[in-house]
């Protein structure tokens, strides 16, 4: 790996790590940061998204070694933690930043071609912690990919990729622009739309008891507060909720995904 080492704050090399803490949106450039070791693994190991260049402390650069071995193809920073710190504007990084490039975003045809048995909808889910806690939850129940509204976050954004601990660089995800029609398109290529929602007709636990799933489902989920909007909820074919005891009416939405996951076999098919 090529390393070349920076000493100062306004070295030009660090221009695309530079204020991160003021990037509260898409940024324009094509790129976007991974940061964590942990996350940055994820990174290095993504099929879907290039890491472009690292920016780390000598430990940072140590305990990632052995991913490093042979990846000429990533230009590698060392710096004093403290560079890092003045550089980006936070220290949540722990000494370990990424730089990667996002690339063309795939399709539904794309995602569909996968023949996912699983899929989450994010329907207006706005909040980075909530997308990235939902895309950690649905790697790891076995969902196949998340389809994202227009109105939904970016799963690229810095904090969404740290909470989903680098799943919004393996699981497949796409952002669709033409929703409702979307909603239709599943219905056709099989998947029973299922709408998650604290008013839903029938517990989630209870969907697969009398008779057995079918082999491809659809989660639909809203945002916490408002839920699902009127136009989704009409597109789909059952709504569920999970039973809560009296005095309590909604979880956390990347709980609620867990939970529903669970209980339509997510991490089973």
């Amino acid at each position: 790996m090529p390393v070349e080492h920076v000493t100062t704050v306004d070295d030009p090399r660090l221009l695309p790590f530079r204020n991160l803490r003021a990037q509260v949106s898409g940024r324009s450039d094509g790129l976007f940061v991974a940061e964590t070791r942990a996350v940055v693994r994820e990174l290095l190991a993504s099929r879907r998204f290039r890491t472009r260049s690292l920016l780390l402390t000598q430990q940072a650069a140590e305990q990632l070694t052995d991913v490093l071995a042979g990846r000429d193809d990533v230009a590698v920073y060392l710096a004093p933690l403290a560079v890092l710190k003045a550089v980006v504007g936070f220290d949540f990084h722990r000494g370990c930043l990424g730089l990667g490039e996002r690339g063309p975003e795939p399709g539904l045809t794309e995602i569909l071609d996968a023949a996912p048995r699983r899929l989450i909808l994010l329907d207006e889910v706005s909040n980075p912690d909530n997308v990235g806690g939902v895309l950690r939850v649905a790697r790891a129940l076995g969902a196949g990919a998340v389809l994202l509204s227009p109105g939904s976050g970016d799963p690229l954004y810095r904090k969404t990729i740290r909470v989903s601990l680098g799943a919004a660089l393996q699981l497949p995800w796409a952002r669709i622009a033409a929703w409702e029609r979307t909603l239709a398109e599943l219905k056709s290529a099989g998947y029973l739309r299922i709408a998650l929602t604290t008013a839903g007709a029938l517990d989630v636990a209870s969907l697969g008891a009398r008779q057995p799933l079918p082999d491809r489902i659809a989660l639909l989920i809203g945002a916490e507060g408002d839920g699902l909007r009127p136009a989704t909820l009409a597109a789909a074919d059952v709504t569920v909720r999970i039973p809560m005891i009296p005095g309590v009416d909604s979880l956390n939405l990347a709980t609620a995904c867990a939970v529903a996951l669970d209980r339509l076999g997510g991490a089973r098919g």
